[in-house]
């Protein structure tokens, strides 16, 4: 990854832990940026134009939390949280918030960088708004058309079957909650229903999966949600 010039905020008040991630983040060739506080973050963030932003959810002057939510308000940047908050409802509470991924302290160098490496090929490899065509294993998918193919041939996907690649596969590598993807696919008052996803994606997995036990693809984030993991360009 030493050849992509990515720009990183790190906010962070933890001085050892900021000098670990920007070492880390350095040595592959990223240009970093620090913050220690939700106000200088905001400042960075609006001046920096960081291609990734890494989040620290205990910052002295606010919850990073509520500081993911303003960014939300103006930018879509990336957001991969680092935390010792490790509960399921603190990994759903910053990615309902609009956080991209979330890894637990304490973590090591490789962990951080296979998630931020998942990060910069979103933010830089982005699918252009004009594309109409997705590909991933055997799969095709023809947004225009709104054709499934698997090795040429059409396979049938249900109404939702269809919503539910389509919502995760234009947001490659970020983690979608179950709340996301009911708001998104079912509409509102579905917060309660998260076995109608299970059971959608399973039957999802079985046609688009090559081995629906060991997706590939389509990949569950245990007890928060889904992930789409795009091929590597």
């Amino acid at each position: 990854m030493g050849d992509i010039h990515a720009r990183v905020l790190i906010v962070e008040d933890e001085v050892d832990i900021r000098r670990f991630v920007r070492l880390t983040l350095e040595s592959e060739g990223c240009e970093v940026f620090e913050a220690d506080s939700a106000k200088r973050a905001l400042i960075e963030a609006g001046t920096r134009r960081p291609d990734v932003i890494v989040l620290d959810l205990g910052l002295p002057d606010g919850d990073g939390v509520e500081l993911i939510r303003e960014i939300r308000t103006w930018s879509p940047v990336p957001i991969v949280v680092l935390s010792a908050r490790s509960s399921e409802g603190d990994k759903i509470l910053a990615l309902d918030a609009g956080a991209d991924d979330y890894l637990v302290k304490p973590f090591g160098a490789g962990e951080l960088m296979a998630r931020m490496r998942a990060q910069f090929r979103r933010h830089l490899h982005q699918t252009p708004s004009g594309e109409t065509e997705i590909r991933f294993g055997e799969i095709r998918l023809n947004l225009l058309n709104r054709l499934v193919e698997r090795k040429g041939e059409p396979i049938h996907l249900t109404p939702i079957e269809y919503k539910l690649l389509t919502h995760l596969t234009k947001q490659p590598d970020r983690v979608v909650t179950h709340h996301q993807l009911l708001k998104a696919v079912w509409g509102p008052g579905h917060d309660e229903d998260m076995h109608y996803v299970r059971v959608h994606m399973a039957n999802l997995r079985k046609k688009v999966e090559l081995d629906p036990s060991k997706p590939q693809h389509l990949l569950t984030e245990a007890g928060i949600g889904y992930r789409f993991v795009r091929p590597r360009r």
